[in-house]
């Protein structure tokens, strides 16, 4: 599993546009963006007694979640997503996920298929023994730059919306409502150095590395 650096921090709409166009100036637009940004939709699981959540608020050291997520409505690539943090450092795994193996884990509770996909079993087996199940539906507009030396990620999250209770991953008009208060999020992770030229572009006066979560965010009507 392989660990990255990752800084948080929350913005204004303004250091949003200004932020912007510096990066256009030095980074590169991810190839997979439409006109330079593209929808997330999240469905976060947690357990019963909301371990994930508790432990994000909590700040515990060493934790992890589960989610499931597309892009800009595209059920044709779903992805099991596995998010860990460890003394600092993030780190992400992830698996396609068909349609059939959506529909019996969110809506059934099952995990038809066994052995044939890592990630996937991890989830199943912690669905009977943690009691994990989907909490709440996640959307947003991202605008991911990324640069080469120190395989350099940085995103502009913003338009943070909650599902509520909604767990209804696969119904693209599921209602969603702003998540109050929230934020614009820029996220900036790399692997074993920040280049200068990234470090300054990303400064931006007044704020500071927080340790936001859309997730608990949007948790915080239920």
């Amino acid at each position: 599993m392989e660990f990255r650096h990752e800084w948080k921090h929350e913005i204004r709409y303004p250091d949003l546009l200004a932020l912007r166009a510096r990066l256009r100036a030095v980074m590169s637009v991810d190839m997979h963006t439409i006109d330079g940004k593209y929808e997330v939709r999240s469905l976060y699981f947690d357990s019963p007694e909301d371990k994930a959540l508790r432990e994000k608020i909590n700040g515990v050291n060493c934790r992890e979640k589960f989610r499931i997520r597309c892009y800009n409505g595209d059920m044709s690539l779903i992805l099991l997503e596995k998010k860990s943090k460890r003394n600092g450092l993030c780190s992400k795994t992830q698996e396609p996920l068909t349609l059939e193996e959506v529909r019996t884990i969110v809506y059934d509770g099952e995990h038809p298929v066994r052995g044939k996909k890592t990630l996937l079993d991890e989830l199943y087996f912690k669905m009977n023994t943690q009691g994990i199940r989907p909490k709440t539906i996640v959307d947003y507009t991202r605008e991911p730059f990324v640069f080469g030396p120190g395989n350099v990620r940085v995103t502009l999250d913003y338009n943070i919306r909650t599902g509520l209770t909604c767990t209804d991953f696969l119904n693209p008009v599921c209602v969603t409502v702003p998540a109050k208060d929230a934020p614009v999020i820029l996220e900036v992770k790399w692997d074993e150095f920040l280049p200068s030229v990234i470090r300054d572009i990303v400064q931006v006066p007044g704020t500071h590395t927080s340790a936001f979560s859309k997730y608990a965010v949007c948790r915080i009507y239920g």
